[in-house]
């Protein structure tokens, strides 16, 4: 099998199955008859530009690179309405709340789905400070993140 094979056998896979590690990603390989060991699927992997994403079911999954904006989105609000309880606009932040151990979580998401209008966070125990980019305002991101946690941004 040439590298190429392998690598759009491993694309296929990843958009397939929820798989979360290099080894169950080479488990997959082998099931199929692909003579393969861990290191080079963690070449294929880091060349694939694969990256993790939380999958509805909360564990971390590979995913193809591109991922659309509405799948980013969708990413969000799905973890807004599991991990947050409130939102609020604090002066130049947003200010996320969530039960104590959540925020780093949610947080995770947040950062892994690189919406467009938030530039990074920063999460405690429970609550989440959100650092808007330039040209979005906290009130209109707050706006959108309270329209996800309510189930109107889905």
């Amino acid at each position: 099998m040439s590298r190429r094979e392998r690598q759009q056998a491993i694309l296929a896979f990843v958009e397939a199955r929820a798989i979360s590690t290099q080894a169950e990603l080479a488990a997959a390989l082998r099931e199929q008859g692909h003579d393969v060991v861990q290191t080079t699927v963690s070449r294929d992997v880091a060349e694939l530009g694969l990256t993790k994403v939380r999958a509805p079911s909360g564990r971390l999954v590979y995913a193809v690179p591109g991922a659309t904006d509405a799948d980013r989105m969708h990413a969000i609000a799905a973890a807004m309405r599991r991990y947050a309880t409130g939102v609020e606009a604090a002066g130049p932040l947003v200010v996320v709340t969530t039960p104590s151990g959540y925020a780093s979580a949610l947080a995770q998401v947040i950062d892994e789905a690189r919406h467009p209008a938030i530039a990074g966070t920063l999460a405690g125990d429970n609550t989440i400070f959100l650092v808007p980019r330039d040209g979005t305002t906290p009130a209109v991101l707050r706006d959108e993140l309270d329209g996800q946690l309510s189930g109107e941004g889905a």
